[in-house]
């Protein structure tokens, strides 16, 4: 079983493009049901965050939900609400996927923010808690994914391998990025239930189109 989290800047910026990541998820889910044996190795997660953290879909099987709920907007970007959501949730779940008799594979974070941190100095310890692995044994992988204002030195630090970091080219739309965004999370979320379930056992991260990997940019 692969436990995936998206977790979404709901920032009142996002204002203009909440509908357009709606969209894309209620794609991602059509697609899922489409791909019922990739969807079987993997669980759902959406995560929201502004000044607070809201959990909008607990960890689940997304060919028993019959819709995905609706992201909204808030004010304020603080990572640190995020990563220290997921430094108790992310455990928590893995145990009870374990109590339920699967193997689990290491934990997948989607990351997308179109902005820079509010909490600067503050959501790095915490951050650095979630990956590291002595402390946090269900340490993540973390996709990181810049818009907006997002800079691409962040998103690079955020992403727990620098082929992880990507950050939408100069000049795209960002409506346009967040349809990229989603679909790229559709693929990667497909193809890596797919490994999980075959021979091959790995997380797949597809790069989404009309982006750039933010290591060619700082």
């Amino acid at each position: 079983m692969l436990p995936v989290y998206l977790v979404a800047d709901e920032s009142v910026s996002m204002t203009p493009v909440v509908d357009e990541l709606n969209a894309g998820l209620r794609s991602l889910h059509d697609a899922l049901l489409r791909e019922p044996l990739a969807a079987a190795k993997v669980r759902f997660s959406i995560v929201g965050f502004s000044e607070d953290v809201i959990v909008h879909s607990a960890l689940s099987d997304l060919r028993n939900e019959t819709a995905l709920p609706q992201l909204s907007v808030r004010a304020g970007t603080a990572y640190g609400a995020a990563f220290s959501l997921l430094v108790d949730r992310i455990p928590a779940d893995v145990r009870a996927l374990k109590r339920e008799g699967f193997a689990v594979h290491r934990p997948a974070v989607f990351f997308l923010s179109d902005g820079q941190p509010t909490d600067p100095g503050e959501w790095e310890p915490v951050y650095a808690e979630l990956i590291d692995r002595e402390r946090t044994p269900t340490a993540p992988n973390i996709i990181a994914c810049g818009i907006g204002d997002a800079r691409a030195e962040t998103i690079l630090h955020v992403a727990t391998r620098p082929e992880f970091a990507f950050v939408a080219t100069p000049g795209v739309e960002v409506g346009f990025a967040i349809a990229e965004f989603c679909t790229a999370l559709t693929r990667s979320v497909i193809r890596s239930g797919q490994a999980v379930g075959g021979d091959t056992a790995e997380l797949v991260v597809e790069r989404p189109d009309s982006f750039r990997m933010a290591v060619d940019v700082v």
